[in-house]
């Protein structure tokens, strides 16, 4: 078993005991210094993780990760969210930005920007220039969260 998959075996129930979604846990080695990034988001649909949730995953995962102490010597430990201009990689990335504007580019190569309206299944609903467009999650090679100003 790996160290990533060994911490994320630890945190998980900390972080889905609070009704959070564990997206990603990154451990880097600089030197004797360790460098643990977790980030956590909502399970589904629109949303945010306010700042009481994501200090309080932050606790729990310090104390759960204390307690165990799988990691030797000195790390930093960093609990955030995706961000603004998150990735969108499968279904449940898409359910998270509805409502939010998404630059898209299909496996065709064409460049689309337009507002992530529902996602069903393998398929997700853009509004286009006020025209719908569903597109199946397997054509789209790319897509971000465009920041709206």
């Amino acid at each position: 078993m790996s160290k990533v998959t060994e911490i994320v075996d630890l945190i998980r129930p900390a972080i889905e005991g609070r009704g959070l979604f564990l997206e990603d846990v990154k451990l880097t080695r600089a030197g004797k210094h360790s460098v643990l990034r977790v980030t956590i988001d909502l399970p589904s649909g629109p949303g945010n993780v306010d700042s009481e949730q994501l200090a309080d995953a932050t606790r729990a995962v310090s104390a759960t990760l204390d307690e165990a102490d799988p990691i030797s010597g000195a790390y930093t430990l960093e609990v955030s969210t995706p961000g603004a201009e998150r990735k969108l990689n499968d279904a449940r990335h898409f359910s998270r930005a509805q409502g939010r504007l998404a630059n898209v580019v299909l496996t065709s190569g064409d460049a689309l920007t337009g507002r992530v309206e529902d996602i069903e299944g393998d398929n997700v609903t853009l509004a286009l220039d006020g025209e719908q467009r569903v597109i199946a999650l397997e054509q789209i090679a790319k897509a971000h969260v465009q920041i709206e100003f």
